[in-house]
């Protein structure tokens, strides 16, 4: 039974492992996706880490990617900046692959 309690015990740690990562990842790439809006919105240094700290912030809003689409599609239209939401999902699935790429290489 050591065995089978043995592989209980991998099979578990290596959900809590790809999970992790994957709230790791999500974060990173908010954090990402609250300098791209940053940037193209002008901000300054420091109101580009508070914006990109907000836009952490509200994923925490509800399940998956649309309250985060939402709130840069809306702080992009009302700071002026000519977009739609096809750019944020495509600024989104870019930084996602970003995210990914540093987090393994700091590893």
């Amino acid at each position: 039974m050591t065995t089978f309690d043995d592989r209980e015990r991998a099979f578990e740690t290596k959900f809590a492992r790809d999970e992790e990562m994957a709230f790791r990842v999500i974060a990173r790439r908010n954090r990402l996706l609250g300098q791209w809006a940053a940037a193209k919105m002008g901000l300054t240094p420091e109101e580009t880490d508070a914006y990109a700290k907000a836009v952490v912030q509200a994923d925490f809003e509800e399940a998956g990617d649309e309250d985060v689409i939402r709130k840069l599609l809306g702080d992009l239209t009302a700071a002026g900046v000519d977009t739609d939401e096809a750019a944020v999902r495509q600024a989104l699935e870019a930084q996602t692959v970003e995210a990914r790429r540093q987090l393994i290489e700091a590893q």
